[in-house]
C-alpha cells in the first residue's frame, strides 16, 4: 500500500510532463498539474485545501525576486536592441571576422563571462539573446534551415547558466551553499577547475558540431544585413518587434562603437558587487543616455516618454505569459513538497548505497529528479537540499570535519548544478519557458519550443553527466580541489550506529 501511495504522489508530474511533451502550453499544463497536486495531496496525506494554498504561496514567494528580475530583463533586452548596444557588439564581431561556424563558441564564452559577473542566467540570456540571435542570422541568413540558429541559441543558454552555478552573487549559488552550511567562496574554489573544464569542453564540442553541420565559414559585410531578411519578415518585425528593425538598421548603417559601454558597465558593476537590479537598471539608463549622443535615442519630442513606454512594454511582455506560468509552476512545486513526495526516494538512496560515493551519486540523481518533479530550480534547491543534507549527515561518518565539509561542498554543487544545468535538459521546466519567451520576443521569425533548447545544449549535458560520472567513479580526484575523501576517511555508518544516533 505504501508503494502505491508513493507512486500515486507522482501522478501530478506525469500529468505535467505528458501535457508539455504533447505540445500543450506550459501555462495551462502547470495549472492543471497544480490542481492535480492538490487532489493527490488531499487523498494521500489528507492535506487541506488551505494548507495546499499556503504551501503554494510560500513556494511562489521564493521566486518573487526572480520575477522582478525577469521584468527588468525583458526591458533591458528591448533597450539593447533599440539603442545600438546590440548593434555595436554585432559590428565589432563582424569586423573581427566571426562566421556561422564560430558564432556559437563566441556566444558561449561571452554569456559565460557575463553570467559570472551578473550572477543571473536569466538576465544574461535576456541581454545576449538580441545580440547573438540576430548575429547568427546575419552571418547565416539560412540559419533556421542549417541549424546554426538553434546551435547558437543553445550555446548562449548553456553559457548563461555557467555563472549562475559558480557566481559569487548568484542566488542559486548562495542559497544552495547556505542550506548545506558551506561558505560560497569555498564552494567556488572547490568546483572552479571542474566548471572551467566543462566550459572549455563545451566550446570544443560546439566547434566540432558546427564543422560537422557544414555551417558557412565566410565573413559577411554589415552593409548587406537587410538583404538577408525577406520583406515579409521585415513587415512582421515592424508590426511585432520594431526594436529588432532598429537593431538591423543600426548594423547596416553603422552605430557608434561606444554604445557597447552599457554592456561593459553591466559586467563591471556586477564584478564590483552591485546587485542584479542595479546592474540591469544601469544598463537600461546608460543605454538611453549614450543613445542621446549616438542619435539612437532622443529627449525632445517625447523621446524620453517613448523610451519609458518601451521599457513598460518589456514589463508587460514578461507579465503577459512567462511570469504567470512561472508562478503556477512554483505553486505546483510547493504542493509537491508539502505532501513529501521525495521521502520514498530518500529512503531508497540509503538502501541501495553500499559506499559513500554511491550515496553521493544518488544525492545528485535525487536533485535532478527533484528538479524534474518541481520544474523549478530554486524550489528544488530549497526542497531537496535539506533532504540530501540529512541523508549525508545521518548515514556518513568522517574522520575529520574537513572530510565531512567536502561532502557538504559536493551536495551544494549538486543542488545548484542539477538545478541550473539540469533545467536545460527537462522539457517542461520553467527555465526553458522563460528562455522560449525571451527568444521569441527578440527573434520572432522562428517559433521556438522548449525542446529546441535541449537539442544542442552541450554545456548542460557535459556539466550534468560529468559531475555524476566523476563522483561515482572517483575520477574527480584528478581534478584539483574537486575530489571527495577516500574510504575509510569517510564511510557509511552501520545500521546499529544510526539507531544509536537516533
Amino acid at each position: 500500500m505504501n508503494v502505491l501511495k508513493a507512486i500515486f504522489k507522482f501522478v501530478p508530474i506525469f500529468i505535467l510532463a505528458g501535457l508539455m511533451m504533447s505540445g500543450q502550453d506550459a501555462l495551462l499544463a502547470a495549472t492543471i498539474a497544480a490542481v492535480a497536486a492538490v487532489v493527490v495531496a488531499k487523498l494521500t496525506e489528507r492535506i487541506s485545501f488551505k494548507e495546499c494554498m499556503d504551501a503554494a504561496m510560500d513556494s511562489v514567494k521564493n521566486i518573487i525576486v526572480a520575477l522582478f528580475i525577469l521584468m527588468f530583463a525583458y526591458a533591458m533586452a528591448s533597450a539593447f536592441m533599440s539603442t545600438g548596444v546590440g548593434a555595436s557588439v554585432v559590428n565589432i564581431a563582424l569586423s573581427l571576422g566571426i562566421t556561422a561556424r564560430t558564432v556559437a563558441i563566441v556566444g558561449l564564452c561571452v554569456t559565460g563571462i557575463l553570467s559570472v559577473a551578473t550572477g543571473t542566467s536569466w538576465g544574461t540570456f535576456a541581454a545576449c539573446a538580441p545580440i547573438f540571435l540576430w548575429l547568427v542570422h546575419i552571418v547565416d541568413p539560412n540559419c533556421i534551415e542549417t541549424g546554426s540558429l538553434l546551435l547558437t541559441t543553445c550555446a548562449i543558454a548553456g553559457g548563461a547558466c555557467f555563472g549562475d552555478n559558480i557566481g559569487l552573487i548568484s542566488d542559486t549559488t548562495i542559497v544552495s551553499s547556505g542550506i548545506q552550511g558551506v561558505e560560497v567562496v569555498d564552494r567556488i574554489r572547490s568546483q572552479g577547475v571542474w566548471s572551467v573544464l566543462c566550459l572549455v569542453l563545451a566550446a570544443i564540442v560546439f566547434f566540432i558540431a558546427a564543422t560537422v553541420m557544414g555551417l558557412p565559414n565566410q565573413a559577411v559585410e554589415a552593409s548587406n544585413v537587410l538583404d538577408s531578411v525577406p520583406q515579409s519578415a521585415l513587415d512582421y518585425l515592424a508590426e511585432e518587434k520594431p526594436e529588432a528593425i532598429n537593431l538591423l538598421d543600426q548594423v547596416q548603417n553603422g552605430v557608434a562603437l561606444y554604445m557597447i559601454v552599457p554592456l561593459i558597465l553591466v559586467i563591471g558593476l556586477a564584478i564590483s558587487g552591485l546587485n542584479t537590479f542595479g546592474c540591469i537598471g544601469t544598463g537600461i539608463v546608460s543605454a538611453y543616455v549614450l543613445g542621446l549622443f549616438a542619435g539612437t535615442t532622443s529627449f525632445n519630442g517625447g523621446g524620453l516618454q517613448d523610451y519609458l513606454n518601451m521599457c513598460m512594454d518589456g514589463f508587460a511582455d514578461a507579465g503577459s505569459w512567462v511570469i504567470i506560468m512561472m508562478m503556477w509552476v512554483a505553486a505546483f512545486g510547493g504542493i509537491m513538497g508539502k505532501m513529501k513526495a521525495f521521502d520514498p526516494l530518500a529512503n531508497l538512496i540509503v538502501r541501495v548505497s553500499h559506499n559513500v560515493r554511491q550515496l553521493m551519486f544518488c544525492n545528485g540523481l535525487l536533485c535532478l529528479t527533484g528538479n524534474a518533479i518541481l520544474s523549478d530550480e530554486m524550489a528544488q534547491i530549497v526542497t531537496v537540499g535539506p533532504i540530501i543534507k540529512g541523508i549525508t549527515e545521518e548515514n556518513v561518518e568522517a574522520e575529520t570535519e574537513e572530510d565531512m565539509y567536502k561532502l557538504k561542498l559536493r551536495n551544494a554543487t549538486f543542488g545548484d548544478a542539477m538545478g541550473v544545468f539540469g533545467s536545460q535538459l527537462i522539457p517542461w521546466h520553467v527555465y526553458l519557458g522563460f528562455y522560449v519567451g525571451i527568444a521569441a520576443n527578440v527573434y520572432p521569425l522562428f517559433q521556438f519550443s522548449n525542446t529546441d533548447f535541449i537539442k544542442y545544449n552541450f554545456m548542460a549535458m557535459i556539466a550534468v553527466a560529468s559531475i555524476l560520472i566523476l563522483t561515482v567513479t572517483g575520477l574527480d580526484r584528478v581534478i584539483p580541489l574537486f575530489g571527495l575523501p577516500k574510504e575509510p576517511k569517510v564511510k557509511l555508518r552501520k545500521k546499529t550506529d544510526k539507531e544509536n544516533i537516533a
